[in-house]
C-alpha cells in the first residue's frame, strides 16, 4: 500500500468521523424511525461534492435506501460497497451510560447506536466514492455504494431494490462494512425459519376431565427438537461450522382458566452446505410427525416456512475476498478469513449468485446491545484498506 494512500486516509479520518457523528445523531432504528432525516444527511453531503446518487424505493414505494454510482471511463465490471444506516433498537435506554444518539467521542471511541453497525462504514464508503470521482475516467467498470435503511428489519429492502433496479449495473461482488478488525468475513451459515402452530381441544383448567392442551403438546415438541441430532462439521465441504437449531418464540394462551387450543412456536435452523434447507425442513417435519403420533389430536400440527437463505463461503483467492485480504495484509494487518455463525446480507447476495464479504472494519463494543461504540484509532488503516481494495478491483477491469 502506497504511503500516499495511507497519508490520504489519515487526512480523511476527521471528515469521516464528522459525517458519522451526524448520522448517529439522526435516530434510524429499523421499523421505528423515519429514515428521511438520516438519508438527507448523506444526500446533502454527497450533493455538496457532486457525487451522483439516488434514492431507492421498494415495490410499495417505501424509501429503503440510497445508491451512489461512480461509473468508470473504461469497460469492466462493477463492484459494490454496502453499509446499512438503519440500526438496531436502543433497548433499555436507562441501562446506557450515555445517550444512544449522542455521537460524541470519549477516550478514542465514537459512541452511539449505529457507530459500529454501520454508520461509520457508511461515512467511510461515501468518502471513498468521493475520492474516486476525479479519477473515474481511468477506472474500469464502476463502483456502487449501497446505503440500506431496511437491513435491521430483516427485510433487506435496500439490497433487494438495488438488485431489482434495471438501471443499476449488476455487481460482480459486494463488500459489506460490518465492523471487526481481526477478520475478513468470507462466509456465513444459511437459515431456514418456520412458524409452527400446535393445536389441541380447549378446555377449562378446573375441569375434572384431563385435557392435553396445546401448550403441553408444544412443550413436548420443544423437547423433541432439543433432542434432535444434527450433524457436526463436514470436513469434506470445507465449511467450518455445524448447523444449529433454536426455538426462538413460544406463545399460547391467556389468563388462567382456559387451556388454549393453539400454541405457536418460531424455529430457526442455521444451515450449512452439508445440512441445507431441505434437511432442516425434513428434520422439523419428522419431529412434528412424532408429536402428532405420540399425542394425537383432531387437528394436525402446521409448519409454515417463513424464510430460506443459502449458506455461503468464498475461497480466499475468490474476488472480492482476495483483494480485501490482500490489501489488509499489505497494510500490515494479521487478518484471517472467517465464516460467521449469524446470517447477513451476504446470504441474500449468495442466493443471487453474487459473491460477498460480510465484515471488516474497526474494533467495536456493544453492537446491538447497550453502550455501542466504535474505536477510531484503526479507522485510517481500515479506510486505506477499502480504498486500496476498490482501486485494485477497478484498475484490473
Amino acid at each position: 500500500m502506497s504511503e500516499n494512500l495511507q497519508e490520504a486516509a489519515q487526512a480523511r479520518t476527521g471528515s469521516v468521523v464528522e459525517l458519522a457523528q451526524e448520522l448517529i445523531r439522526r435516530p434510524s432504528r429499523g421499523g421505528i424511525d423515519d429514515y428521511g432525516p438520516v438519508l438527507t444527511v448523506l444526500e446533502d453531503w454527497l450533493a455538496a461534492r457532486t457525487v451522483p446518487h439516488r434514492r431507492l424505493h421498494d415495490e410499495a414505494g417505501e424509501l429503503v435506501g440510497l445508491l451512489v454510482e461512480i461509473p468508470g471511463g473504461r469497460p469492466g465490471t462493477w463492484w459494490t460497497l454496502d453499509a446499512c444506516v438503519d440500526t438496531a433498537p436502543y433497548g433499555d435506554e436507562t441501562a446506557w451510560s450515555f445517550p444512544p444518539a449522542s455521537g460524541d467521542i470519549v477516550d478514542g471511541w465514537l459512541r452511539g447506536r449505529g457507530s459500529a453497525d454501520s454508520k461509520l462504514a457508511a461515512a467511510a464508503f461515501c468518502h471513498i466514492a468521493a475520492d474516486l470521482l476525479p479519477r473515474a475516467s481511468d477506472l474500469h467498470g464502476g463502483l456502487a455504494v449501497l446505503l440500506d435503511v431496511d437491513e435491521h428489519t430483516g427485510g433487506f429492502g435496500g439490497a433487494r431494490a438495488y438488485l431489482a433496479d434495471e438501471a443499476a449495473a449488476r455487481p460482480a461482488g459486494v463488500m459489506i462494512g460490518y465492523p471487526g478488525l481481526g477478520d475478513v468475513v468470507v462466509g456465513g451459515r444459511g437459515l431456514w425459519r418456520a412458524t409452527i402452530a400446535v393445536h389441541a381441544p380447549s378446555g377449562h383448567s378446573g375441569s375434572s376431565k384431563t385435557v392435553v392442551g396445546s401448550i403441553t403438546r408444544a412443550a413436548h415438541l420443544v423437547r423433541l427438537l432439543d433432542a434432535a441430532e444434527l450433524p457436526g462439521v463436514d470436513g469434506g465441504s470445507g465449511f467450518p461450522l455445524p448447523p444449529k437449531l433454536s426455538v426462538t418464540s413460544f406463545h399460547g394462551g391467556q389468563g388462567f382458566s382456559v387451556t388454549p387450543d393453539r400454541c405457536d412456536l418460531n424455529v430457526d435452523v442455521r444451515t450449512t452446505p452439508g445440512f441445507d434447507a431441505h434437511d432442516a425442513e425434513t428434520l422439523i417435519r419428522k419431529a412434528v410427525a412424532e408429536l402428532d403420533a405420540e399425542l394425537p389430536t383432531p387437528c394436525p400440527t402446521e409448519v409454515t416456512t417463513v424464510a430460506t437463505w443459502p449458506p455461503f463461503r468464498l475461497r480466499e483467492d475468490e474476488q472480492p475476498a482476495a483483494a480485501l485480504l490482500g490489501a489488509a495484509a499489505w497494510a500490515g494487518l494479521a487478518v484471517r478469513a472467517k465464516t460467521a455463525g449469524p446470517s447477513n446480507i451476504g446470504n441474500l447476495l449468495a442466493g443471487e449468485g453474487i459473491p460477498a464479504t460480510a465484515g471488516f472494519g474497526v474494533p467495536y463494543e456493544g453492537l446491538h446491545g447497550i453502550d455501542e461504540r466504535a474505536h477510531l484509532a484503526e479507522l485510517p488503516t481500515v479506510y486505506a484498506v477499502y480504498h486500496q481494495t476498490v482501486l485494485d478491483l477497478l484498475q484490473a477491469g
